[in-house]
C-alpha cells in the first residue's frame, strides 16, 4: 500500500479528481506526474478557474496578442483558449480513461453561465463545445437548474456527456437523477449506445456551511433548546447533505431497479463532492474529504486542498456511517425553522452569479491584454 494518502483514496473506490487548470501545469509535465503520484483521476474547470489561470497569469499572453493581431474577438479567444487547454488535458487523461474502460479520466468544461436559465441556449451550447473538443472523456458541465433539467435529459439522450454542477439540495438532486435516467431510456429506447455515456452530479458541498453557519451561530446565542439544535446542526449540513445523498445514490442505482439499463451497461451516474475547499478556517483543511469516501463517488479538490490531504489525510471509508446523525441534522434545521428549499434556491441563484461574474470579468481581463 502507498504511503500516498491521496492515492490511497482509488483502493477505496473514491475517485480524486483535480479542481483547477492552467496551460503551465499541463505543458510543464506537472500534471502527469500528478496522474502517476497521487493517482489523479479527472479534472474539472470553471469560470472562475479559468478567470485566474488566464486573467491573472502570462501563460496565454502570448496566444492572446497572436490572435488579437489576426483580427479575433474577445469570446473567439476565450473559446480557443479553453479549449485547447481542455483538449490538452483531455489528451493526458486518455490513458486513465482507456485503463479505467471509461470509468475515468475525464475532464469537464462548462457552458456559459450566462445560460443557466435558457433551456435551448444550454442544448444548443452544450452541443457546439461537444463537437468542437471532440474527445470521447470530456463532460460538458450544466447547471442544475429548473431550466438545466430538460437540457440535462436530452443531451444524455444525445450521447453527450455531462456534468451537473451548482447542485445544494437533495430535492433537485434527485431530479438531477430522474432526468439522466429518462435521458439514457430515451437513448436506449432508440438503439444506441448506452455504455459510453457518462455523467457525475456534482454536490457543492463547503457553501452550504459557509451559508447556514452564521445562522445557525445567532440562533445558539439564544440559550435553551433553540442553542442546543443550532449547535448539533452547526457545520454538519453539508456532509448530511451528502451522506444522505449517496443514500439516495445508492438506492436510485441499483441493479434491482434498473435491470434494462444494467443488461445494456450503463454506467451510474456518480456523486462528485464539489466546493471542497473548507471556508471556515476553524474547520479542518480536509473537512469535505475525509468524512465522505465511499465506492462509486468523485471528489474534487482545489490544488492547497489535494496538498493538505497528501500531507495528513487519514483515508477510511466513512460515507455511510452516521446516516441517523445525518437525519437528526434535518430534523434540527426543521425544528428551528429553517427551510432548506428556500436555502438551496439562495445558495443556487448565487452559484450561477458566482460563475457569471469571474466569466464576465475574464472578457474584460482579455479586452484589456
Amino acid at each position: 500500500m502507498t504511503d500516498n494518502a491521496l492515492k490511497q483514496l482509488g483502493a477505496l473506490g473514491q475517485s480524486i479528481w483535480l479542481d483547477y487548470i492552467r496551460r503551465d501545469l499541463i505543458a510543464s509535465g506537472a500534471l502527469r506526474d500528478m496522474i502517476e503520484t497521487d493517482g489523479l483521476r479527472g479534472m474539472t474547470s470553471n469560470p472562475a478557474i479559468f478567470e485566474k489561470a488566464i486573467g491573472e497569469s502570462q501563460c496565454y499572453d502570448q496566444a492572446i496578442g497572436a490572435m488579437a493581431h489576426e483580427g479575433k474577438k474577445v469570446p473567439e479567444i476565450y473559446e480557443t483558449l479553453s479549449q485547447e487547454d481542455m483538449r490538452s488535458a483531455a489528451d493526458v487523461f486518455l490513458p486513465v480513461y482507456e485503463k479505467t474502460d471509461g470509468h475515468d479520466g475525464y475532464v469537464s468544461l462548462e457552458v456559459n453561465p450566462h445560460l443557466a436559465r435558457d433551456t435551448e441556449g444550454t442544448v444548443k451550447e452544450a452541443r457546439r463545445l461537444w463537437a468542437a473538443l471532440d474527445r470521447p472523456n470530456v463532460l460538458i458541465k450544466v447547471p442544475g437548474t429548473k431550466e438545466g433539467l430538460p437540457a440535462i435529459r436530452r443531451l444524455l439522450s444525445e450521447g453527450i456527456n455531462v456534468n451537473v454542477t451548482l447542485l445544494f439540495g437533495l430535492a433537485r438532486y434527485r431530479q438531477v437523477a430522474e432526468a439522466f435516467i429518462a435521458g439514457i431510456e430515451a437513448r436506449n429506447a432508440q438503439g444506441k449506445p448506452v455504455r459510453g455515456v457518462a455523467s457525475v452530479a456534482s454536490f457543492f458541498l463547503s457553501r452550504i456551511d459557509a451559508k447556514l453557519d452564521p445562522m445557525l451561530e445567532v440562533m445558539a446565542a439564544q440559550g435553551g433548546r433553540t442553542m442546543k439544535l443550532a449547535r448539533q446542526a452547526h457545520g454538519q449540513t453539508a456532509i448530511a447533505s451528502a451522506k444522505l445523498a449517496y443514500k439516495f445514490f445508492k438506492e436510485t442505482f441499483s441493479s434491482q431497479r434498473l435491470p434494462a439499463l444494467d443488461r445494456a451497461g450503463v454506467r451510474a451516474q456518480r456523486l462528485l463532492w464539489a466546493s471542497t475547499g473548507t471556508k471556515n478556517p476553524a474547520y479542518s483543511d480536509v473537512k469535505y474529504i475525509e468524512a465522505l469516501i465511499g465506492p462509486d463517488t468523485v471528489n474534487t479538490a482545489p490544488p492547497a486542498t489535494l496538498d493538505a490531504y497528501r500531507d495528513h489525510g487519514r483515508p477510511e471509508a466513512r460515507l455511510e456511517e452516521d446516516l441517523d446523525e445525518a437525519q437528526r441534522v434535518f430534523a434540527c434545521l426543521e425544528e428551528l425553522g429553517i427551510c432548506m428549499d428556500d436555502q438551496v434556491q439562495q445558495l443556487e441563484d448565487a452559484g450561477v452569479e458566482k460563475f457569471v461574474q469571474p466569466f464576465d470579468k475574464l472578457m474584460a481581463s482579455l479586452a484589456r491584454k
